[in-house]
């Protein structure tokens, strides 16, 4: 005799509210329509649209990755003259100049981070897509420290705050922004969207669909054709 399936809350027909957290029956009809009976939000047993709009953010996130890094990060204009600097070039001048740790840090956080994301949610895709039904727990793991390190990840925006006002206190010389602070700002924020929309519960639907039934199949009956 085959083992039962395993019993999950999409088999029972619950979902857990995502604002508060109760766990609630959905309706057999107009499931698609039901609210938590605590706070009232939607109730949903899967995220909405979870794979085309991870799909849409970490495509939005590759164009803007590469003007991120090839554009000038920070403008600084003195009585010597102007200079801009794009991220690299910055890990490069505090390399040279003996703040190895600095730049070392910078770099992982500002470039490696950024593209170590990307491409973590691009497995997450993939495999989900391909309902892949091999290591479904080291995957949760890394869709968690995906969703930890998004935070994290706007260490050149810091650093340029601090400078333009240590700078302009100083009255030294003007720092601004250059444009690829714009998109290195917005890769940071659809990275984080994009991990935000991803359903981790989507990797582990597989195994279940997957479950052998208790149930044996009904025997196939022949087509008749009279």
């Amino acid at each position: 005799m085959s083992a039962a399936p395993p019993l999950t809350a999409l088999r029972a027909g619950l979902a857990s509210c995502h604002v508060c957290g109760q766990l609630a029956r959905l309706p057999a009809t107009d499931a698609h329509h039901a609210r938590c009976p605590r706070c009232g939000a939607p109730l949903h047993a899967r995220k909405p649209a979870s794979i085309a709009t991870t799909w849409a953010l970490v495509l939005a996130s590759i164009l803007l990755y590469l003007p991120a890094n090839l554009l000038p990060m920070m403008i600084t204009a003195s009585f010597l003259g102007s200079q801009e600097d794009t991220i690299l070039s910055g890990v490069i001048f505090l390399w040279e100049s003996g703040s190895w740790p600095l730049a070392v840090v910078v770099f992982f956080a500002s470039v490696m981070v950024p593209l170590l994301k990307i491409l973590a949610l691009l497995y997450l895709l993939i495999s989900v897509q391909r309902r892949s039904r091999r290591h479904p727990l080291q995957r949760t793991r890394l869709y968690r420290v995906v969703e930890f390190v998004g935070r994290w990840s706007m260490l050149d925006i810091y650093v340029i705050t601090l400078l333009v006002a240590l700078v302009h206190f100083q009255g030294l010389a003007t720092v601004q922004a250059g444009p690829a602070a714009v998109a290195f700002g917005a890769v940071v924020v659809l990275t984080m969207f994009a991990a935000l929309s991803f359903d981790p519960r989507l990797i582990w639907d597989p195994l279940a669909d997957a479950a052998p039934s208790s149930t044996p199949p009904s025997p196939a009956v022949p087509d008749r054709h009279d």
